[in-house]
């Protein structure tokens, strides 16, 4: 994968925000002490907000380890499509009712009968940095990773981009 380094190219910046919004999901991580804890949950990413939400239970302390320390990582991945996005930041809780209630959709009736359960919690995520592999999808990256091998190369599978957010 051709790596572009560390910049804050326009372009770079969209592709890893229209990136994160079509995974949809990503692995959230936070510090439990010591330990890195991650969970999978359904991302809401607004672009025009320079922001990540996720709908959190309050009973299940993902709100605590915030607390205690809100520097995050997001990990987005479509394995498929050979696409994958990391995310630092920072994290905030909330129990903003309006927003919730925005946010409120078919995963979280998973969760929750409504909007309105008081368990409900709100995690804005503001990205410091993001990097992504966007390759070609997977077939194409086999066959370069096939002739690499064969040829005693490098695959240039797609690119790798580190972008201040």
């Amino acid at each position: 994968m051709a790596n572009k380094g560390t910049g804050s190219n326009p372009q770079d910046i969209d592709r890893a925000w229209e990136l994160m919004k079509r995974i949809g999901y990503a692995m959230l991580v936070t510090r439990d002490g010591e330990k890195l804890r991650a969970r999978p949950m359904a991302a809401f990413v607004e672009h025009d907000e320079g922001a990540v939400y996720f709908l959190a239970d309050a009973r299940h302390h993902a709100d605590d380890e915030i607390a205690r320390s809100p520097v995050v990582n997001l990990s987005f991945a479509d394995t498929g499509g050979q696409k994958y996005v990391s995310v630092s930041g920072k994290a905030v809780v909330s129990n903003d009712r309006a927003k919730i209630g925005e946010l409120f959709a078919t995963p979280a009736r998973a969760w929750w009968d409504n909007a309105d359960d008081p368990n409900i919690r709100l995690l804005k995520i503001t990205p410091d940095e993001a990097e992504f592999w966007d390759s070609p999808g997977t077939l194409v990256t086999y066959v370069k990773m096939a002739a690499a091998a064969v040829s005693g190369t490098r695959p240039a599978v797609g690119d790798k981009r580190k972008v201040a957010m």
